[in-house]
């Protein structure tokens, strides 16, 4: 097996189970004489060893400022049931937090750096697994992650690979970085997801792993959807930046008056109405829009009345504004800007949910924005919680580096 060398005092991060090597701490690599020539390839399972010699993992070598991204500490090599011991231990964890239930089949199986498993994301839903590497060590080895997600998940007769805009954009790939790695008699080749449902909480959502964002489905927002049933009784409400309408559908569960949904997507809105009809047939309390989040805060607020309304609970849930530290300076701008607008908007004693999922940005930082925005408004705001992503987006204690979704419930007087 090829070797990885750090230099002196550098393997210490290792030694506290952070599971990054920078290519900073490299020293040399050393070839397995029975390597090809060109090795390592991304990709390539290396071990890493400290600048004296000690053993201090393996792990999956790819080309960038993170080298290595270590798989198993403290071993020479791999062992041969790694793929079926690691999803095993991730799946009983799920099991252990209740989220594998009748009436809950949609939940993360695996959480990368979360689960021990850097660079691979696998949600479930109902039967069907999706798997996203986001490393090409992953990509490699899909075939004997799918294989080892179908022996373990019971009601998994399907696992589909979606790694199209995961992968490193540079990194040379062989196979095909979407498609089905495994799939029942009746799941056709080119199966249309259209009509495929999956539940969370009892709640019906449509899923398009083909054509949706992410894996089809944001499950990083189910404990705090749940939060917005409790307070929605009575309220009007408006969901910005929607997507699937999951907010939408929990806050009418909760007794809502009203549910507005914003997106600038057509087709998001189009599935939201799916979904709200799915549950909630013919309910006159739903209204959806296909705006500009901006622009529909900036304007008067027309109902289906002719009425100019404010709301009494506002959900902001806004794509990352920062998908790296380069672009934290104008995200940080317009959090504060779309939320200043949401104060502005919302009635006296009204509620506001507002998120970040922006990894660069850190909590601190998302509540300076927020804290700008209350007061550029000059209204008094009261913290009621401080939100995060779920139990099955679990954070690796050695790599905080995982905790990206932050969130604020604002009482605003």
């Amino acid at each position: 097996m090829t070797q990885v060398i750090l230099k002196p005092h550098k393997e210490e991060s290792l030694l506290r189970f952070h599971p990054w090597v920078f290519s900073g701490a490299v020293a040399r690599v050393v070839l397995d004489p029975d390597y090809p020539a060109d090795a390592p390839r991304e990709g390539d399972v290396v071990q890493v060893r400290s600048a004296d010699g000690d053993v201090l993992g393996v792990g999956h070598w790819q080309v960038g400022s993170i080298a290595v991204r270590i798989l198993a500490f403290g071993v020479e090599t791999l062992p041969a049931d790694y793929w079926q011991t690691s999803i095993a231990a991730a799946y009983r964890v799920r099991e252990t937090l209740g989220l594998v239930r009748p009436d809950n089949n949609t939940y993360r199986l695996v959480h990368g750096e979360g689960d021990f498993l850097p660079g691979l994301i696998v949600d479930i839903y109902a039967d069907t697994a999706v798997v996203q590497a986001h490393s090409v060590g992953m990509h490699c080895a899909r075939h004997e992650i799918a294989k080892a997600v179908l022996d373990t998940v019971p009601a998994v007769r399907n696992v589909y690979y979606k790694s199209d805009d995961t992968l490193p954009f540079k990194a040379e790939i062989s196979g095909d970085k979407t498609g089905w790695l495994i799939r029942h008699s009746d799941c056709s080749e080119n199966a249309d997801t259209s009509e495929f449902w999956s539940s969370e909480n009892g709640l019906q959502f449509r899923i398009d792993w083909l054509r949706g964002q992410k894996t089809g489905f944001f499950i990083d927002q189910r404990e705090n959807r749940a939060l917005v049933e409790r307070y929605a009784r009575g309220k009007d409400v408006l969901n910005m930046f929607c997507y699937t309408g999951g907010f939408s559908l929990y806050a009418l569960r909760g007794g809502a008056r009203s549910v507005d949904s914003v997106d600038v997507s057509r087709k998001a809105i189009d599935l939201v109405n799916v979904n709200v009809a799915r549950n909630f047939p013919d309910d006159p309390r739903h209204h959806a829009y296909a705006a500009d989040a901006f622009d529909f805060l900036n304007e008067k607020i027309i109902n289906h009345k002719s009425q100019i309304i404010n709301y009494d609970l506002i959900i902001l849930d806004p794509p990352a504004f920062a998908k790296h530290r380069d672009a934290v300076r104008n995200a940080l701008r317009g959090y504060q800007r779309i939320n200043a607008n949401a104060i502005r908007k919302i009635r006296p004693g009204g509620i506001l949910f507002t998120f970040s999922c922006s990894q660069a940005v850190d909590k601190e930082a998302f509540r300076l924005a927020v804290f700008s925005a209350a007061a550029q408004v000059g209204r008094r705001v009261r913290i009621l919680h401080q939100l995060h992503q779920p139990q099955d987006h679990p954070v690796n204690i050695y790599h905080p580096e995982g905790e990206y979704l932050k969130g604020l419930v604002l009482f605003v007087e």
